[in-house]
């Protein structure tokens, strides 16, 4: 049976990658993945899983389990796309591929009459930093003996990485409205507060650690020039690769708020959104999943994808040395932290989870770039999702035939305090 998992995929192939092409087509964002969540969920159904919906209260959120008993190997499927960039994200990839490795080692489970369960959790608004949040408070996670998903990079590697804490807030400014031009003393303009504070926040990125990311956009409240405005709100993301920075910086940010409400003689409400931890890493599991993914050839691309990268670094401006595509990264010594977030980092702890990357666009594409979207559509992001499906699968394969591979994967987890 070496060879199951890889022929299971195979055979399976053009299947996979109709589901990946139906998502690309039809992006869904946040909450609103309809299409996106029924297409996966149906295959699973299809492969024989037993599919719930509404998970945690979600309505675009599912639940697809086959088997029994422990261990309980779940997989976290993602499927939302970016408002007015589509999967520019590759979540059309992502949760296709998901569902691929876990159909392939159910298979591979019954074949060899392994016991346990496999487990897909179909989760949205990732884009968001939601749907894994509000999951893991619900507590759907908590039975696992380890939950495994991906990422599409430009690169092939376990990912090592400390992803960001992050507090995703609201602020809105309550003023007083006034002819803008009549009697604009009367007024107490909720824009001007809005304008003061990211003024003031602007200021504070001296001040604050390197590693420190605070971003924001205006959320429009459709009041013309002619009026002094009554109301502003913006939408804040703040990160940090640990979680007592994020929350200090937060703080920050809210004295910014008040400050500026303060000096406009306005009102502002903050609303914290969605909190997440950092990425919990975990060694041993890196460590077995990275000797799976030395097993397994990673993709080869023909003279048209090669072209199809060299107009993409073109058209898009990127480095192109002619080398568009490599092998699997070795394992760092150390976690890497790096400037990008996701839910699923709360999940990590929770219960020991793994991530792998694979290479669905060429070197330099970054992400939630057009680049990344048409390369997310074709071939070359297809070829990398069932290179990850197969990574997925064969890490778990291998955890399951890893002498207490399971006890050493939560020793670890819970001597680990993550990175606070």
């Amino acid at each position: 049976m070496g060879n199951f998992i890889s022929e299971w995929i195979l055979q399976h192939e053009g299947e996979l990658t109709r589901a990946a092409d139906f998502i690309f087509r039809h992006p869904e964002v946040a909450y609103e993945e309809v299409l996106s969540s029924r297409c996966l969920a149906d295959f699973l159904g299809k492969e024989g899983f037993a599919v719930s919906w509404g998970t945690a209260g979600l309505s675009t959120a599912f639940t697809a389990e086959w088997g029994g008993g422990e261990p309980v190997i779940g997989f976290l499927a993602e499927y939302d796309a970016l408002a007015g960039a589509g999967h520019a994200c590759g979540h059309n990839l992502l949760g296709t591929a998901v569902c691929g490795a876990a159909c392939a080692l159910k298979e591979y489970m019954a074949a060899a009459h392994m016991p346990g369960t496999v487990r897909v959790y179909g989760c949205p608004a990732e884009e968001i930093m939601s749907g894994k949040i509000v999951m893991d408070a619900a507590g759907v996670f908590k039975d696992l003996s380890v939950a495994v998903t991906w990422h599409p990079f430009d690169r092939n590697r376990v990912s090592n990485d400390i992803w960001q804490a992050q507090d995703i807030k609201n602020y809105t400014f309550h003023g007083i409205s006034a002819h803008a031009s009549k009697s604009p003393e009367d007024g107490r303009s909720a824009l001007d507060a809005a304008e003061l504070m990211n003024i003031g926040v602007n200021y504070l990125r001296e001040h604050v650690p390197g590693d420190v990311r605070m971003h924001y956009a205006y959320v429009d409240n459709h009041i013309p020039a002619n009026v002094v405005p009554d109301i502003a709100k913006t939408n804040y993301f703040i990160r940090s690769s640990k979680r007592s920075r994020t929350e200090d910086a937060s703080r920050r940010v809210d004295d910014c708020a008040r400050g500026a409400a303060l000096m406009t003689g306005t009102t502002v409400d903050i609303e914290l959104v969605k909190s997440c931890k950092e990425m919990k890493v975990n060694r041993p599991l890196a460590e077995i999943f990275y000797q799976a993914m030395t097993r397994i050839p990673t993709p080869e691309y023909t003279k048209e994808e090669l072209s199809f990268a060299a107009e993409i670094c073109k058209k898009a401006g990127f480095p192109d040395g002619g080398d568009y595509f490599s092998g699997l990264e070795p394992l760092e010594d150390a976690p890497v932290p790096i400037s990008i977030g996701t839910d699923a980092s709360e999940v990590s702890h929770t219960v020991p989870l793994i991530t792998v990357s694979a290479a669905t666009m060429c070197k330099g594409t970054p992400l939630h770039h057009w680049a990344a979207a048409k390369q997310a559509g074709m071939s070359i992001g297809q070829k990398g999702m069932l290179y990850a499906a197969r990574c997925m699968a064969e890490g778990a394969k291998l955890l399951l035939e890893t002498p207490d591979g399971f006890g050493k994967i939560w020793e670890f987890h819970r001597q680990s305090s993550g990175n606070q």
